[in-house]
């Protein structure tokens, strides 16, 4: 699949400011829990056929919010993302399939050490420039992946006997990239 004309090949990299890096999960299976990833940073290696391109990106798991700084210490520590000794969470895109107006963009997440295939359901939203004369190009995705299958098995057994933290955790992302210099 070739690009539309008004795309530039190469190196695009993340606006991070212009971005969110979310997630939901449900909590005590009444309600659901939102937050968000604030520091990452992300390459686009943009081929001239779409699906001969490349994203890698890293998340800084200290930048871990979800409103409440008790639950973001919780989620810090050790029983979930332990940043001291695993500050980062990876992605590295090994393919791009075209399915109509949408693609399913597969690669390896690495979560605490632990690497898990993905495939993110994403949506290319289109391409403008700014007042500041920087084109840019906008990308939705999302996935849901089990939390179990990269170690972060920590929960609490509820009274009505179901459990505190959902292992199903919806990841939902808004990127913005910012075109190669011309």
């Amino acid at each position: 699949m070739a690009l539309p004309a008004d795309i530039t090949t190469g190196t695009w990299t993340l606006d991070n400011s212009h971005s969110e890096i979310g997630f939901t999960v449900r909590h005590a299976g009444i309600s659901k829990v939102r937050g968000q990833f604030t520091d990452a940073a992300a390459t686009l290696e943009l081929a001239e056929d779409v699906a001969d391109s490349k994203i890698q990106a890293t998340i800084n798991t200290a930048s871990f919010d979800s409103g409440d700084a008790n639950r973001d210490g919780h989620v810090k520590g050790e029983d979930f993302f332990d940043v001291e000794k695993f500050p980062e969470i990876s992605f590295v895109s090994n393919g791009l399939v075209a399915k109509g107006n949408s693609y399913e963009l597969n690669g390896d997440l690495t979560i605490k050490g632990v690497t898990r295939p993905v495939t993110l359901e994403t949506e290319f939203n289109g391409v403008a420039v700014d007042p500041f004369g920087n084109t840019r190009a906008g990308v939705s995705a999302e996935t849901t992946i089990s939390r179990k299958d990269f170690g972060l098995t920590w929960n609490a057994v509820l009274e009505t006997g179901g459990v505190l933290v959902s292992d199903k955790v919806a990841i939902n992302l808004e990127l913005a990239f910012i075109a190669p210099a011309a």
